[in-house]
């Protein structure tokens, strides 16, 4: 279902800077390491990190300069490295921009340790005193107070700062160089060299025998660069253990989920929600088989195949579906995606050397830029909704100040499902039995990649790093691990002897330095996105006037504070049941319109 790729938009980097080598960027370069310049003397000038200030009036003041001077390089930090990843992202092979990524990784790592001194010089200070200094004290409140929170996981300065030194060189490295082979890597389908992401995105092809043989062409091609994928993986995973134990973390899951702002218990609730529903999802899988017309089981090659007779979308199709949808909600929901096409955010085109997946990049004043493979399904275009709902939560984050932005994983795909939620909604009203097979049957292909592919990957991970811990795990050991972890989540919905062994190659999730177990936040995502649009449905204007301002604050308050706006416990485990009881609803729908297809 592939379209004219002529056809779709590359996005629009050069009003962010004309080139790399441009006066421009050139002078943005220089500005912004003489701001760090700027902010070491100010640390200096005010002993910040080398001991108690005299007064907590003397704090304050230092505080606010520290606040203002931290504010502005984070502005002119994203700036910069939003424009150099855009420029690897999609084209692997520009050596100009893959070196400067890194040096930009090197630079930055001076920010980091001006930080380490910061949160041990707020901890010794005393947060609850400190944010009574001055008005913008207080308006950081939630910064300063995880600033001293993260002071109690820090090694020592000097060992912080010889991390940030050669983290660089060493294990992000690795992460470059798994970034490039899975970019660039290209398999042979039919006698012709082809991208890994146009082999992938061939899953979801009308043709049965060609989803087959790209099928086979991909795992050929993943098997092709696994040794020096996995010594990448093995390397990451290692680093990882020793900097959180270091840290005094007692696992690397703790440490991220107290980064994401979400206790251990709201995490087991949602799993245990979604494990509960595994069964269903193995329903619709099998009744996908029969619409495909196997007698056994799913196999992995037809998993987000499109039903027969599933309408392709031209792009110009794709903006006009999500532009209707979103109107739906709210006006500035709409105009958020017509502002995206009108100025060229999206770049949808795939090819050599762009990396595969997608994901969306905030680059200041409220605009962002999407990377994504456009493959002209309904999948796709719900690609397309989820990446423009991140754009949306970021035009929403850019009225606070720059510090009070960052936000944890689990907050992040609340926006983006969201806005899935509501294409899917807005497809099926008055959709005949056909298109409304087809639809719920896009729909409940994203539903099952997030809780039960999902779940794979969270188990995976989990096996990973207890194993990683002792040594590292070959080509086999990986690839069995994985297939191991489809078998407790698939189970017999898909054909146990198509297995994805190579799923650790294909996700880039894993091959990160400082995030771990990125994995369950889409479930979180799904299962609290469907939640609110419920509470939505109860009371929308009501919801309205309050959505905008839980964005807003996403970087601000914790997990189960945002829920508790809405009347939602986290750690409730029929909440999350709840939302699943929705797609069971789907999947019933679809197992009954399937029998009659």
């Amino acid at each position: 279902m592939i379209t004219d790729t002529t056809e779709l938009p590359r996005w629009d980097v050069e009003s962010i800077f004309p080139s790399l080598d441009s006066p421009a960027y050139a002078s943005a370069r220089e500005a912004w390491r003489a701001s760090l310049d700027e902010l070491r003397a100010l640390f200096e000038r005010h002993g910040i990190g080398a001991g108690t200030p005299a007064s907590t009036d003397e704090a304050g003041r230092a505080l606010e300069e520290a606040i203002a001077a931290l504010s502005s390089l984070e502005e002119s930090t994203r700036r910069l490295s939003t424009y150099v990843s855009a420029l690897v992202a999609t084209d692997a092979s520009d050596t100009a921009a893959v070196a400067e990524r890194f040096r930009l990784s090197a630079d930055a790592a001076g920010v980091a340790s001006l930080q380490t001194r910061l949160n041990g010089w707020i901890a010794a200070c005393g947060a609850e005193a400190l944010v009574r200094t001055s008005a913008l004290a207080e308006e950081h409140e939630s910064w300063v107070r995880l600033c001293s929170e993260h002071s109690a996981h820090e090694m020592s300065e000097r060992e912080e700062d010889l991390l940030a030194a050669i983290e660089v060189p060493g294990v992000e490295a690795c992460v470059n160089l798994a970034g490039e082979l899975s970019s660039t890597l290209k398999g042979t389908l039919r006698g012709e060299s082809r991208p890994i992401s146009v082999l992938r995105g061939m899953a979801a092809e009308d043709d049965p025998q060609l989803r087959r043989e790209a099928y086979d062409a991909e795992l050929a091609a993943w098997e092709a660069i696994a040794t020096p994928m996995a010594a990448c993986l093995n390397a990451i995973t290692g680093h990882a253990i020793i900097v959180d134990r270091r840290r005094g973390w007692p696992d690397t899951l703790a440490a991220e989920l107290w980064r994401n702002r979400v206790t251990p218990e709201i995490l087991e609730a949602m799993q245990t929600a979604a494990r509960e529903s595994f069964p269903d999802f193995r329903r619709f899988l099998t009744a996908k088989a029969q619409v495909h017309g196997h007698a056994g089981a799913l196999p992995w090659w037809d998993l987000v195949a499109p039903v027969p007779g599933a309408v392709g979308y031209d792009w110009s199709e794709a903006e006009a579906a999500v532009t209707s949808a979103f109107a739906t909600f709210t006006p500035r929901l709409r105009e958020l995606a017509a502002r995206a096409f009108r100025e060229r955010w999206v770049d949808a085109e795939a090819r050599p050397g762009k990396r595969g997946g997608g994901f969306c990049m905030p680059i200041g004043e409220g605009a962002s830029r999407i990377l994504m493979n456009y493959d002209g399904s309904f999948d796709s275009v719900q690609t397309l909704a989820h990446e423009l709902g991140h754009a949306y939560h970021n035009v929403n984050l850019a009225s606070r100040p720059p510090l009070l932005r960052p936000t944890p994983m689990a907050l992040t795909e609340t926006a983006s499902i969201f806005c899935e939620t509501i294409m899917v909604q807005a497809g099926l009203e008055g959709a005949g039995d056909r298109e409304r097979l087809a639809l719920l049957n896009a729909d409940l292909l994203g539903a099952t990649q997030v809780v039960v592919d999902i779940d794979s990957r969270f188990r995976f991970e989990s096996e990973l790093f207890r194993r990683r811990a002792d040594a590292p795990l070959s080509v086999q050991e990986l690839c069995d691990a994985m297939t191991a972890a489809q078998a407790e989540t698939y189970g017999d919905g898909i054909d146990p002897g198509t297995y994805h062994p190579w799923m650790w190659e294909v996700k880039p999730h894993y091959y990160n330095v400082h995030r771990h177990f990125y994995n369950w936040p889409y479930c979180f995502g799904l299962l609290f996105g469907i939640g609110l649009y419920a509470r939505y449905l109860a009371d929308p204007v009501g919801f309205r006037a309050d959505y905008d301002d839980l964005l807003s604050s996403t970087g601000m308050l914790n997990a189960r504070e945002l829920a508790s706006r809405f009347g939602i416990d986290l750690c409730d485990l029929g909440f999350w049941r709840s939302s699943l009881d929705v797609i069971r609803t789907r999947i019933d729908d679809f197992i009954a319109l399937a029998a009659d297809a």
